[in-house]
């Protein structure tokens, strides 16, 4: 009966993996959100025949709540943790089709804090607090949800100068998988990095007609770099690829990576 722990789960492509991985009865699945009677009402009509799902209230930046958090799963799995899937993050508006510079200082410079808080300390501390459940686990596999913008050749190659903040801040998280799986690879825990691909999250809507310009100058960069590419894939079909990717994956083969949906370094 593998357990699974989920961040990030109240919305898109977090609780895309909520949704198909407790589709399965055998699968246990901890969810931790910022407000959890919103999720749980969701859950409640939407899932409501599902049983095997349990909600904790937290943040990645609160570590007292990750402690909680830890404590929590391990009751309900009785100490262990077979996949944690680090899919919460944070996507600040400010710098989205800006380069870095054309920004205020000041503005970024507290941009840059808050999604470093979130995408590396706040991953840093899931990690390590969750790894004495996942080291009793079975499948023993800690994955990172990040992105195509953090990898330098695509950066480099399609000068995607926007969305800075970002794409750095994930670039440390891919840092981060690494020297995990540096310190644990030995122990049998995979810790990987995976891109999901473009996803409709709803990140493109309701833009102002200057911002609608930026964001199509960048979708015809992913157009050139991908000709098929026709936009951002279904939540569900995102989902889907990657927990295809994961179920294969082994530190063999992916152990301190980033790589696409597709399992390879093609990001669209």
């Amino acid at each position: 009966m593998p357990s699974y722990f989920i961040t990030g789960a109240a919305r898109n492509i977090g609780y895309g993996f909520l949704r198909q991985i407790s589709a399965d009865p055998n699968n246990t699945v901890i969810v931790l959100v910022r407000d959890k009677p919103a999720t749980d009402t969701r859950i409640s009509a939407e899932m409501s025949d599902r049983k095997n799902i349990s909600v904790i209230q937290g943040d990645l930046t609160d570590i007292q709540s990750l402690k909680t958090a830890v404590e929590e799963t391990s009751k309900i799995t009785g100490g262990s943790l077979d996949v944690l899937i680090a899919s919460a993050a944070y996507t600040g508006d400010y710098a989205r089709f800006d380069g870095l510079g054309d920004l205020d200082i000041e503005r970024l410079g507290a941009d840059m804090h808050q999604h470093f808080e979130s995408n590396v300390m706040g991953n840093i501390n899931l990690f390590n607090l969750f790894v004495p459940l996942i080291r009793n686990g079975n499948l023993k596999k800690v994955v990172a949800i990040s992105t195509g913008l953090s990898d330098l050749d695509l950066i480099r190659k399609l000068r995607i100068a926007n969305a800075a903040p970002y794409s750095i801040t994930k670039a440390a998280l891919n840092m981060v998988v690494a020297k995990f799986h540096a310190q644990y690879a030995d122990e049998g825990i995979l810790f990987m990095a995976i891109c999901p691909g473009s996803v409709a999250t709803g990140n493109f809507d309701n833009l102002t007609p200057e911002q609608e310009t930026k964001a199509g100058v960048m979708f015809q960069k992913f157009i050139k770099y991908a000709p098929h590419f026709t936009g951002p894939a279904p939540i569900e079909d995102a989902v889907k690829d990657v927990l295809q990717v994961v179920d294969k994956a082994t530190i063999e083969t992916n152990g301190g990576i980033l790589v696409s949906h597709f399992g390879n370094k093609q990001f669209l």
